[in-house]
């Protein structure tokens, strides 16, 4: 099992991504804005999480083959794709019910990956035939990159790493870190393990509080540069499990890499996130004609609790009528909300839309 060692440098590093989430928790998104950046979120991992393995579709023909009818006969490369947008999606919902990591959850994981694939590439690999080695070939000189642990080991070691997520102290960014090395490491199954490795270490971070709210895409920096991803996590260690990679010497090779692109991933989403926001009240701001401005800023300066369309005609010096008008574009673009008794109006207040963006409507009415 790797043991980590904190460092300077990977405190810098979880400190740095902890001001970010906290930032992040500060932008309250409306739910549609949240939802569309959610979606778009998965199918960007879902792209890149796929060509890292070799997937050879352009970031296009994956969002195309997402949204496609799931009646449709796939050839494997879209089939890696969708199937690595419904794992996202199963985890999603495992998530939302703050699922324990467990053995159950790695196997049911890896067997979405690999939906549709044969029989023998699903589930914990087994025995070779004699004189067979399994291993990770080098793709242009054939010699083995990698050679895993014998597949007899591989319950016991999926044990060792349940039992450390479940019972250990160390910082959910340290353990995201350990799930997707060990799982890579441990190599369980035939196919499908880098894939499995990088959806449940994201889970950790979601279960975890760091999930960002789902927001950006932590797989598009691991494949920015293949190679230094590859390079980082082989950690310049002998190619045999059983000579140094069960046991590293140098874990925070690793861990500083996998903490570096954390912190550039949830630098992403703070911006991304307070640019969602600010977009979407500068939009909705621009349906309101000036009048129905002017009504929106004194309703935040003089009503936190409910209000009627006579009682603040009576305060500005205009009809009824005409306030109910100006009201009724402000109910259309979600800043006030009505209070119905029987199916009608009876009074309105503001909605919580307005009421977490007081400040940021204030300033740009003022």
């Amino acid at each position: 099992m790797i043991k980590v060692v904190l460092t300077n440098q990977i405190l810098n590093y979880i400190t740095e991504i902890d001001k970010n989430r906290y930032e992040v928790a500060t932008v309250k998104l409306p739910k549609s804005i949240a939802n569309k950046l959610r979606k778009n979120s998965k199918k960007k991992s879902s792209y890149a999480s796929t060509k890292i393995e070799g997937n050879p579709l352009s970031e296009k023909q994956a969002d195309e083959v997402i949204e496609s009818d799931n009646r449709k006969h796939f050839l494997k490369p879209e089939q890696e794709i969708r199937n690595y947008y419904l794992a996202l999606n199963y985890l999603e919902e495992k998530a939302k019910k703050n699922e324990k990591f467990s053995k159950k959850l790695i196997l049911d994981v890896q067997k979405l990956v690999e939906k549709g694939a044969a029989k023998e590439k699903i589930g914990l690999r087994s025995q070779m035939p004699p004189g067979v080695l399994f291993a990770v070939y080098d793709s242009e000189t054939g010699t083995p990159d990698y050679i895993p642990p014998e597949h007899k080991d591989i319950p016991k070691l999926l044990d060792e790493l349940v039992t450390y997520v479940n019972e250990t102290d160390d910082h959910p960014l340290i353990v995201a870190a350990v799930v997707h090395y060990q799982l890579v490491t441990i190599h369980p199954f035939e196919d499908g393990n880098g894939r499995t490795a990088r959806l449940l270490s994201s889970y950790i971070l979601d279960i975890s509080g760091y999930g960002f709210n789902g927001i950006g895409s932590l797989e598009e920096y691991f494949a920015y540069d293949i190679q230094e991803y590859y390079d980082s996590i082989q950690m310049h260690l002998p190619a045999d499990y059983y000579y140094g990679r069960n046991n590293p010497p140098h874990p925070e090779i690793w861990i500083n890499y996998f903490l570096r692109m954390v912190l550039l991933y949830s630098n992403k989403v703070r911006e991304l996130s307070k640019v969602s926001n600010n977009e979407d009240l500068e939009i909705s701001l621009s349906y309101l004609k000036a009048r129905e401005k002017e009504l929106l800023l004194f309703l935040l300066k003089n009503y936190k609790r409910d209000f009627t369309p006579i009682e603040i005609s009576k305060e500005l010096g205009v009809t009824n009528k005409t306030i109910i008008n100006r009201l009724s574009t402000l109910l259309k673009n979600g800043f006030v909300v009505p209070n119905l008794v029987k199916e009608r109006i009876r009074s309105y207040s503001l909605s919580d839309y307005t009421r977490e963006r007081d400040k940021e409507i204030r300033k740009y009415l003022g």
